[in-house]
């Protein structure tokens, strides 16, 4: 029905969402962890704007109920002020009953777009940023290009926060191979605490197609964290947490160990289900290799 380019990725919280593919790709698309959108067929362009009202009649002329729009694909929100605009404006026209619209979110989308604008953007139905921030470390975001920083993650944090729209960080457990990964986990616990956003999950980083990407940037100080250390490193940052009213999840498909909760109101027990995984592995639930995934 509509003309995606594959493949298309979306959170998983976003399952029963329209995927609205408006850019194609990652303008950025330098990160040495991912490799979303590294085929030929994805690199990075907008999506023309009559292509776009076009799907959304071909959807609303199909009575199909929707409720919840995804702005694909990774890099959505580095579109122009105008552009989203017009894009949550058509969506209001359209599908008159959506609720939320949704994208993922470079800190850097944001550094030309004022609270006000991203105010703009919430009345019109755009509440909730996907923010993958990955580290708040800046020695492991350099070594993985990410392109940003602490400094960088925390003012759009904060300034998706002023403009009253949600946000849901991502960090990646083992980003750092074991020589960065305490700084790693307390750096980002540094990050969450400032920010206090309102939804915080890990995913463990993963290489389908391998990690030698990735590790030419560590020279010769990266490998995959073993399961043990992904549990220490996990339990470092949930130790020094100090959040008010965080809902936190790890229970993506990358993780071996499922966890959920609200921080603070469960870091006790969430510190207890990670110290019976390091202490007695047999005793909790935990993925089979078979069972993960992206």
């Amino acid at each position: 029905m509509l003309n995606y380019i594959e493949p298309v990725f979306r959170p998983p919280s976003e399952w029963k969402s329209l995927i609205l593919q408006v850019t194609n790709g990652c303008s950025h698309n330098r990160c040495t962890f991912c490799d979303m959108y590294t085929q030929p067929q994805k690199k990075f362009r907008p999506k023309k704007i009559e292509e776009i009202e076009r799907e959304l009649q071909i959807i609303a002329q199909s009575g199909a109920p929707v409720h919840r729009v995804f702005l694909a694909d990774g890099d959505a929100m580095t579109l122009p002020f105008r552009r989203l605009q017009e894009i949550c404006e058509l969506i209001n026209k359209y599908l008159p009953q959506v609720q939320r619209i949704s994208s993922y979110c470079l800190p850097r989308n944001l550094t030309n777009k004022t609270t006000e604008q991203l105010t703009e953007l919430k009345q019109l139905g755009l509440s909730l940023m996907y923010i993958g921030c990955e580290s708040g470390d800046d020695e492991v975001l350099a070594k993985v290009e990410k392109g940003e920083t602490f400094d960088s993650s925390l003012t759009a944090l904060n300034k998706i926060k002023a403009a009253g729209m949600k946000s849901s960080v991502m960090i990646l457990n083992g980003l750092g191979g074991p020589v960065y990964s305490k700084q790693h986990a307390l750096n980002s616990a540094k990050l969450m605490n400032a920010a206090q956003p309102d939804y915080l999950s890990t995913l463990v980083v993963s290489f389908p197609l391998g990690e030698e990407r990735l590790a030419a940037g560590f020279n010769g100080d990266f490998r995959q964290l073993t399961q043990p250390e992904l549990f220490k490193e996990i339990q470092c940052l949930i130790q020094h947490l100090d959040l008010e009213k965080t809902i936190f999840r790890s229970d993506h498909a990358s993780n071996y160990l499922v966890l959920k909760g609200i921080l603070g109101r469960d870091k006790d027990k969430l510190l207890q289900q990670v110290e019976l995984a390091i202490e007695q592995p047999g005793a909790i639930p935990l993925r089979q290799e078979w069972q993960r995934g992206l």
